[in-house]
């Protein structure tokens, strides 16, 4: 039976396949935690950093002054990975994201809540948080836009599935049409593009100064003074996180996350689809140049994002069938999944802190040694997030941004549903946005039964 359509409203009783935590959950969003990471380092490394996005397709690179096998060797394996890294990453976590918001729903319904409810506080918590991070930390910061996508999907959540499905195809049509015009209007501007003039080097040149040598106050309010070209990425792909939001919220409906043989078919055809025709896709519109780049990260790296969960859940199909315990491998990642939130916002403090003149200076220091250093200091980041998010976890329940949003999400009273009392059997989903990995009826994020299963740019 379809919920009214006026007001807040109780979310309907759902399909499911029992209740449980899902670890392939906590290890898809710790990949995809890291996987950004791998876009986001070379932004924070290039010359110009934040702004250097806006003026080159790449984000900018070190200069090398390295010759011979070595120059060779580092630019292969900076394009490599850069490859390996650009959009595929950022899409997973956005579908990751809306498995999550699928999950708060059915919980709700579990718990006879009104539907968004309190959910409406938990995005708009998660804005606030966005915007400290865009203005303070990173200024293509992926919250803010994860937090306006999360009130219109939980807002159709409450139509028909058929509505939802409309939703879905629509927001990938515009999506598609959109990068096609835009695609065509760049090419179109590159034949007309007049040299350079003396005066934008000279502002480039400022920018660059700004993050080597400018106090930390400058940066916030370089940021500040050109918001609405820093934040035009998320107002660009509004589209495509609107339809990876609902396609989450489509595969995990389907089982695709579920350890069973229907989760494990699902996985597999997405393995199939996403690397067989998704990774030649991409590599085609890579190699075409900076004239795709926007069809290169937009829509071909979505498609290789759905392989990427093929590939991990059949990694972790293979070890179940074998019955082996979780290593520490998958703990670890399984740990930054859950403290997905922290992690995120942390990455990108610490790379602040090494590549801006406001801490170690490493992009100006190594400006001019090639790639190398940009490669370890993203692989040091990650042995930090990976340990440290391990290590919490053996102490606390929740990473601190977790928990500081359920902390303040559970001073909001629920109401519950209209004409009914709260459906029995179901705790509280009180995870934080990023960080929701139980299927319906579990325990909430980093909870009891989170603590007994070992388990997300």
């Amino acid at each position: 039976m379809e919920p009214s359509t006026d007001g807040d409203r109780t979310a309907p009783a759902a399909d499911s396949r029992g209740g449980g935590r899902l670890p392939l959950l906590d290890v898809l969003r710790g990949v995809a935690i890291l996987g950004t990471l791998a876009t986001n380092i070379w932004i924070f490394a290039a010359p110009g950093a934040e702004w250097a996005v806006l003026s080159s397709t790449t984000g900018g690179a070190p200069e090398s002054a390295v010759e011979g096998a070595g120059a060779a060797a580092g630019a292969a394996l900076e394009a490599a990975l850069r490859f390996a890294a650009n959009g595929k990453f950022l899409a997973l976590l956005t579908l990751l994201f809306g498995v999550g918001l699928a999950i708060q729903f059915r919980s709700a319904a579990r718990r006879g809540s009104r539907w968004p409810g309190r959910y409406k506080w938990r995005a708009l918590l998660l804005f606030a948080e966005g915007t400290l991070h865009f203005v303070l930390v990173f200024a293509w910061d992926v919250l803010m836009g994860y937090a306006v996508t999360a009130l219109l999907v939980a807002w159709l959540l409450t139509r028909s599935r058929r509505a939802q499905r409309v939703a879905l195809w629509v927001s990938a049509g515009a999506h598609v049409l959109l990068m096609a015009l835009l695609t065509a209007g760049l090419m179109a501007l590159e034949r007309m593009a007049p040299p350079q003039r003396q005066g934008d080097t000279d502002a480039a040149a400022e920018v660059v100064r700004l993050y080597a040598e400018g106090g930390y106050l400058e940066q916030v309010a370089f940021r500040l003074e050109n918001l609405p070209m820093l934040r035009i990425e998320p107002v660009l792909s509004f589209a495509l996180l609107v339809f990876l939001f609902l396609l989450g919220v489509r595969l995990f409906r389907a089982g695709a996350f579920a350890p069973d043989a229907a989760g494990r078919a699902i996985r597999t055809r997405l393995l199939l689809w996403g690397l067989g025709v998704g990774l030649p896709l991409n590599l085609a519109t890579t190699l075409a140049g900076g004239s795709l780049f926007l069809v290169d990260r937009y829509i071909a790296a979505p498609v290789v994002a759905l392989g990427l969960i093929g590939l991990v859940g059949r990694l972790m199909d293979a070890m179940t069938a074998h019955g082996r315990a979780p290593g520490i491998v998958t703990t670890a990642f399984s740990s930054l999944g859950r403290t997905a939130l922290s992690g995120y916002v942390l990455q990108n403090v610490l790379a602040m802190l090494a590549c801006y003149g406001i801490g170690l200076g490493l992009a100006a220091r190594l400006e001019h040694t090639g790639p190398w250093w940009v490669m370890g200091l993203w692989a040091a980041i990650c042995l930090v997030l990976l340990t440290g998010s391990t290590l919490w976890l053996r102490r606390f329940d929740n990473g601190p941004l977790e928990a500081g949003q359920k902390w303040v999400l559970a001073r909001i009273p629920e109401k519950p549903a209209r004409g009914g009392g709260a459906a029995t059997g179901s705790a509280p989903g009180a995870g934080s946005a990023l960080g929701a990995g139980s299927a319906p009826g579990a325990a909430p994020e980093g909870g009891p039964a989170a603590r007994t299963v070992p388990g997300s740019r």
